[in-house]
């Protein structure tokens, strides 16, 4: 793989940008329909690029949610340098790019009358349509914990009131408790997000409740950017010392995770039949793709959605395009800015296709900041193309990148953080407007 500095890696995707954004000559046999299904990161994304990519199509928004949290930065959220607003998007910027916004839940897809129907009566004809159905838990995979346990003991997974909810209980909890966070199985959103919310939340007991600690009880035995969080741990929080603020306990000591919340005790019982105690406890459940994805069956038998990843049609149902975390787009991270590059080629692809063309050949991109406590931040970078395996299969590969240096200057790391800062302004930027 080629490593590329961060300069022309900005410049590289900015390019990308630049062409995905440029005009294009408007269809000429009638308007043409879209409808996306999903209001997160990689469906405004599709609705925007596909209006600015040819603004003679017609393209409708279905959300339920009048405001969107980010799931990136809400770990500041509940480390108190953000505040939970600062995370909110509404859908005021797509209509003033010409898309149709419908505030509403999709309760059915028929793929063969092409035909989205909302839980308000509505009915939306469609010549293709994108699903960005983001992710759901697997509410039956650990004893004791469902939808209406997580009310007591949240994910925080989904941004917004849980966010809320878990930074209340850090606040109230007692100095020298224990924090409990169990990150769930692969594949799951946001692969460092348990690891930066551990450190976050480190972040925030070191200054308020010095004598807590941060226990992590993970379902695997390794997880992303790991040297440089456990680096940043060493740094910042003494780890690997009897005095450590965080803790971690690998997947081969649990047997691959939880098997059992008790609520009401706030402990979870490891497979292997171990006990933690927590005074706030953070379970992240194993996940699939969102709902109406799994109603439509666009899953198949599976728990994501197959697609071509030239186009990301739907293998299972023809027009339908599944883009974010719901596809199965191995080997790119399910993260919101592989979801707004995954918009942006499921966009360009369905202009072609509505010009009786054939699709170009795509390349993705993926960029992902961690803050691991005071200016200590650590990223990774990869652009990716689309290849094939030894058997033919085709896959998307990592072509150049690269991840922060492990032995960086306090003056690289605390830059780290303010590019954190400047990405997520204005990556939300052009997703929202």
């Amino acid at each position: 793989m080629t490593h590329i500095n961060r300069r022309n890696f900005v410049l590289s995707t900015g390019a990308a940008g630049l062409a995905l954004a440029a005009p294009r000559f408007s269809i000429a046999q009638g308007t043409k329909k879209v409808v996306v299904v999903g209001g997160g990161i990689g469906g405004c994304s599709a609705a925007s690029y596909l209006r600015m990519l040819d603004p003679s199509i017609e393209v409708t928004l279905i959300e339920p949610l009048k405001t969107y949290h980010t799931c990136f930065m809400s770990n500041e959220v509940l480390a108190g340098e953000r505040k939970l607003e600062s995370i909110g998007f509404g859908y005021a910027g797509l209509a003033k790019r010409g898309v149709k916004v419908v505030s509403d839940t999709v309760t059915a897809i028929d793929p063969v009358a092409r035909v989205v129907k909302t839980a308000g009566g509505g009915s939306y004809a469609y010549d293709r349509a994108v699903v960005a159905a983001g992710i759901d838990f697997k509410w039956g995979a650990i004893e004791g914990y469902d939808a209406a346990a997580a009310e007591k003991v949240p994910h925080a997974w989904k941004a917004g009131p849980q966010t809320a909810l878990l930074r209340k209980q850090l606040e109230a909890m007692r100095d020298g408790g224990t924090v409990v966070l169990c990150p769930p199985p692969a594949p799951f959103r946001c692969p460092p997000g348990p690891y930066e919310r551990a450190s976050l939340i480190a972040h925030y007991l070191k200054r308020h409740k010095p004598k807590s600690k941060v226990l992590i009880v993970d379902a695997s035995t390794a997880f992303s950017k790991q040297g440089l969080f456990i680096g940043g741990w060493k740094a910042l929080y003494g780890y690997g010392t009897p005095n450590s603020m965080i803790e971690w306990i690998p997947g081969d000591k649990t047997d691959r995770g939880i098997a059992k919340v008790d609520v009401a005790k706030k402990t979870v019982t490891t497979r292997f039949g171990d006990t933690h105690k927590a005074d706030v406890l953070n379970v992240i459940p194993a996940q699939k793709a969102g709902k109406i994805a799994v109603d439509a069956g666009l899953t198949g038998s599976g728990d994501w959605c197959a697609v071509d990843l030239a186009t990301f049609e739907s293998k299972v149902h023809k027009d339908i395009h599944v883009i974010g975390d719901a596809s199965a787009a191995a080997t790119m991270p399910k993260s919101g800015y592989s979801a707004g590059s995954q918009a942006k080629v499921a966009a360009a692809a369905i202009v072609a296709l509505f010009k009786g063309e054939q699709p170009g050949k795509p390349s993705y991109v993926n960029t992902c900041y961690s803050i691991v406590g005071k200016d200590y931040g650590i990223s990774v970078a990869n652009v990716y193309e689309l290849g094939q395996d030894d058997k033919g299969a085709a896959v998307i590969k990592a072509v150049s990148g690269g991840v922060s240096p492990a032995e960086a200057s306090p003056e690289f790391r605390r830059r780290e953080v303010e590019y954190a800062h400047s990405w997520f302004t204005n990556f939300t930027g052009e997703v929202f407007g």
